[in-house]
C-alpha cells in the first residue's frame, strides 16, 4: 500500500479521504455503477438515510471541487463494505482498496498515464502480471450496427463477457443477423491475445464511424505501450465488459500470478461523470488489497521463516538479542520453549544447543 501511494504521488496525485458514511440517495441514483446493489444503511440523527460506503469513486466525484488545472488527480486508501455475492444470504465484507481517479479535461496523455500507472501498480505487487484491455466503444458500435437492444443486447454482452462462442452464435441466430454480422461477432469474441496479434484484425470489425473513432483511441494507447516497452504485459481481451450506461471507453483488468481473479480493475466512465453533473471525462482504477492476502497464503511455504527455541534459564535480554539478530534481514520469526506441532518453519534455531537445528 505504501509503495503504491508513493507511485501515485510521484505522478501528481493528491490523497483523498472520505468519511465512512454517505447519503444513501447517492448510491440509489447510481446503483448500476456498484458491484452489488446491496448496501448497509441506517438512519442518521438528522433523519436522513445513510449508507456505510460501498464505493469510493462516487464520493470522490461528488465531493472533489474542480482543480485549477482543469484535471483532478486523486488517490485513496479506503475500506469499502460490500456483499460477497448477489444472494441475500451472503454476508458483507470489509474490502481494502487503493486506487486513483483522474477526471476533468482529459486528453490522450491523461488516459495513457492512468493505464501506465495500472501496469506499474501490478509490477509493484508481482513480477508476473498481465493487464487485459478492451474498448467499450468498439463493442457498443457493433451492437448498434447489429440493432441489438433490450434482452438480446443483454444476452450478447453476457456471452461476450464469458467468451461463450456458442452463446454468441445462438444470440445471432435468435436476432436473425446476417452472415456478415455473425462473422463480426465471432471475430470479436475470439479477439484475445497480445497487442500485435489482435490489433490487426479489429479494422475488419470497426466499420462505422463510431467504431473507427474507438479503434483510434485504442491504437493510441497500444502505440504508447509499445514505445514504453510495456506491450509484453498487455493483452487485448473483449471479454473485459463493464456497464455501458457508465463506461464509455477503455476498460481494463489486471492479474498477477497465484491469484485466480483480477486484483485490479478500471476504465473510462465519462457517462457517470455526466450523470453526476460534472463536465469532461473520467478514468480510474482500484487495486483490491484484500485479494493480495490470498497471494501471501498461496506463496508461503512455512508458517514462519525461523523458530527460535529458548530454555527455561535463558534470560529475556539474551532471547531478544537473538531475535533482533535473526530478523535483521527481514525474515519472520516465532519463538517459544518448544516447537509447535502442525506448524512448519524454514529453519529452527535452538539457543539451548548454541545454534541451528
Amino acid at each position: 500500500m505504501f509503495s503504491l501511494r508513493g507511485l501515485y504521488r510521484a505522478f501528481g496525485y493528491k490523497p483523498y479521504k472520505m468519511s465512512k458514511f454517505e447519503e444513501y440517495d447517492l448510491y440509489v441514483r447510481n446503483k448500476d455503477f456498484l458491484v452489488s446493489d446491496r448496501v448497509i444503511t441506517f438512519t442518521g440523527e438528522s433523519g436522513k438515510l445513510l449508507a456505510l460506503k460501498p464505493d469510493v469513486t462516487l464520493s470522490i466525484i461528488k465531493n472533489t471541487p474542480e482543480a485549477p488545472s482543469g484535471i483532478n488527480k486523486v488517490y485513496y486508501n479506503e475500506t469499502v463494505y460490500r456483499s460477497s455475492g448477489a444472494s441475500a444470504s451472503k454476508d458483507f465484507s470489509e474490502i481494502m482498496q487503493t486506487g486513483l481517479e483522474c477526471f476533468g479535461r482529459l486528453d490522450s496523455y491523461s488516459v495513457c498515464e492512468v493505464i501506465m500507472l495500472a501496469l506499474r501498480s501490478l509490477a509493484t505487487i508481482s513480477d508476473k502480471y498481465i493487464l487485459d484491455i478492451s474498448h467499450m466503444g468498439i463493442l457498443s458500435a457493433l451492437l448498434d450496427e447489429a440493432k441489438l437492444s433490450g434482452e438480446l443486447r443483454h444476452k450478447m454482452l453476457l456471452c461476450i463477457g464469458e467468451k461463450n462462442r456458442s452463446g454468441v452464435a445462438s444470440v445471432c441466430e435468435e436476432a436473425s443477423l446476417s452472415e456478415d454480422m455473425k462473422n463480426c461477432f465471432a471475430k470479436l469474441v475470439s479477439a484475445y491475445g497480445k497487442i500485435e496479434d489482435v490489433i490487426l484484425i479489429l479494422p475488419e470489425i470497426c466499420r462505422t464511424e463510431k467504431a473507427r473513432e474507438a479503434l483510434g483511441e485504442l491504437n493510441t494507447v497500444c502505440d504508447m505501450l509499445k514505445k514504453s516497452g510495456e506491450a509484453e504485459h498487455v493483452w487485448i481481451d473483449f471479454s473485459v465488459v463493464n456497464d455501458m450506461r457508465y463506461y464509455s471507453g477503455i476498460v481494463f483488468r489486471g492479474f498477477i500470478n497465484n491469484v485466480p481473479t483480477g486484483v485490479l480493475s478500471g476504465g473510462r466512465y465519462d457517462n457517470l461523470l455526466s450523470k453526476m453533473g460534472r463536465e469532461g471525462g473520467a478514468i480510474g482504477f482500484a487495486v483490491y488489497l484484500d485479494l493480495l492476502e490470498r497471494l501471501d497464503r498461496t506463496s508461503a511455504d512455512y508458517d514462519a521463516d525461523i523458530f527460535l527455541v529458548y530454555g527455561e534459564n535463558d534470560s529475556p535480554a539474551d532471547i531478544f538479542a537473538n531475535v533482533e539478530k535473526l530478523t535483521a534481514n527481514g525474515e519472520s520469526l516465532m519463538s517459544g520453549r518448544e516447537v509447535p506441532e502442525n506448524m512448519t518453519f524454514n529453519r529452527i534455531v535452538d539457543m539451548r544447543k548454541g545454534g541451528e537445528v
